[in-house]
C-alpha cells in the first residue's frame, strides 16, 4: 500500500508539511504522517535503547571461548527481565530464543543451543531487541571470540562497522532510503565485498518491525523519503564472498552465505532530527 503524507486540517503548513507534499506531488515515496514519532514516543524509545545497550555491553564480557550459545541467551533473557523489559525475539514469529547469535559463515537469525561452542578466532553477531514499557529498541554487535581472528575476518568486521557508519551519514532529513543503500553498496564493493539484498533495515519504535524497509544496496532518491521523527535501524549484513544467501529450511531462520564464507553485521536504531540521525543504541546513557 502506498502511504500518503496528510495535514493537519485548521492548522497552517509546516516547513516540514511543504518539503513533503512537493515531494509526493512529484511522485516520489514519502511517509504517512503516523510513521513520525511524537517526543514523548521518541523518549520512550530511547529509554528502551539504554537497557538495550547495557544489554550488549553485558553480552560483550560473556563471548568467551568453550561457552555455549544457549548460556549468553539466558542471560540476555535475565538481563532484560531483571531491567523491566522483555526480549522482543522471543516468541516472534515463533523464534525460539531471546536473541539472535550468528557465527563465522551465518549471516543472520542464528538460533541459540547448547550445542553451539564458541571458539576462538570465530566472529559473532549478537541481534537483541528490547520491549521497554511498549517501547522497541533493535541493535547487533559484532565480537571477536579471545580477542583475535584471521586478519581477513577482522578486517571484514572493520569495514561493515564502517559501513554502518556510511549509511547513517548518508541519512539526512529529506533524504532517502536508497541514498543510505547507496552509500554502504558503494564502501562494501570498494573493499570488495559484497552485500545481502534479502534483508533489510527497518522502522523500529512501537512495533518490532514497521516501515520503511531500509535496504543496504540501491539507488539515490529511491525508496521512502525520511523526515524528523522517523526512527529506523540501519543494519548492513557484508559478506566476504558472494551475495548470495541460503535460508535454513529446516529451523525456518538461520540465514548462512552460499559460498561458506563469512559475513558481519553491525545495527543501531536511529531517530531522523533536523539535522541528521541520533543513535539510541549507543553508550551516552547507562542503566
Amino acid at each position: 500500500m502506498k502511504r500518503r503524507w496528510s495535514v493537519i486540517k485548521g492548522q497552517p503548513l509546516t516547513e516540514m508539511d511543504k518539503k513533503i507534499l512537493a515531494a509526493q506531488k512529484k511522485g516520489f515515496s514519502v511517509p504517512s504522517r503516523n510513521l513520525v514519532h511524537s517526543a514523548e514516543q521518541i523518549e520512550g524509545i530511547r529509554r528502551s535503547g539504554v537497557v538495550n545497550t547495557a544489554l550488549l555491553d553485558m553480552v560483550a564480557s560473556e563471548i568467551k571461548d568453550g561457552v555455549n550459545t544457549a548460556h549468553i541467551d539466558k542471560l540476555v533473557y535475565d538481563f532484560t527481565k531483571d531491567h523491566g523489559g522483555i526480549p522482543a525475539d522471543l516468541g516472534y514469529q515463533g523464534f525460539p530464543k531471546s536473541c539472535c547469535i550468528s557465527i563465522d559463515n551465518v549471516v543472520c537469525h542464528g538460533i541459540p543451543d547448547e550445542k553451539t561452542i564458541l571458539r576462538n578466532g570465530q566472529i559473532v553477531n549478537v541481534d537483541v531487541t528490547t520491549i521497554l514499557d511498549g517501547y522497541f529498541a533493535d541493535a547487533s554487535r559484532m565480537f571477536v571470540v579471545g580477542g583475535e581472528t584471521t586478519p581477513e575476518k577482522q578486517r571484514l568486521v572493520d569495514v561493515t562497522l564502517e559501513c554502518l557508519k556510511v549509511g547513517a551519514d548518508a541519512a539526512k532529513p529529506y533524504a532517502f532510503c536508497g541514498d543510505i543503500g547507496y552509500a554502504i553498496q558503494c564502501h562494501a564493493q570498494k573493499n570488495g565485498y559484497s552485500v545481502v539484498r534479502e534483508l533489510c533495515g527497518h522502522g523500529v519504535g512501537l512495533k518490532f518491525h514497521e516501515d520503511p524497509e531500509v535496504p543496504h544496496y540501491g539507488k539515490p532518491k529511491t525508496g521512502m523519503m525520511l523526515v524528523p521523527g522517523m526512527v529506523f535501524t540501519i543494519e548492513p549484513m557484508i559478506n566476504m564472498g558472494r551475495c548470495e544467501v541460503h535460508f535454513d529450511q529446516l529451523d525456518g531462520w538461520t540465514v548462512t552465505t552460499k559460498d561458506g564464507l563469512p559475513s558481519a553485521q553491525w545495527e543501531h536504531t536511529f531517530v531522523m532530527t533536523e539535522s541528521g540521525v541520533e543513535i539510541l543504541t549507543d553508550r551516552k546513557s547507562v542503566v
